[in-house]
């Protein structure tokens, strides 16, 4: 959040120099959250979404949440 406030702050401002740091500090911090950069769910698992949790590797854990529902 402190790049996000710097870029409104330099917009503000109307620094150029200082608008350009908070956007590469705002990048920096996108890509250290896994918002932009290389995918990490492109690993080979599975996709299990639209997927009831009863029919999935989940099935036990789903039950014991669930009240005994498999």
């Amino acid at each position: 959040m402190d790049a996000r406030r710097a870029v409104g702050q330099a917009k503000r401002e109307e620094d150029a120099d200082a608008m350009k740091a908070a956007r590469a500090a705002v990048n920096d911090a996108k890509i250290a959250l896994g918002e932009r950069g290389a995918v990490w769910w492109d690993d080979g698992a599975p996709d299990l979404n639209r997927h009831m949790a009863r029919t999935t590797p989940y099935a036990d854990w789903y039950a014991e949440i669930s009240g005994g529902e498999r």
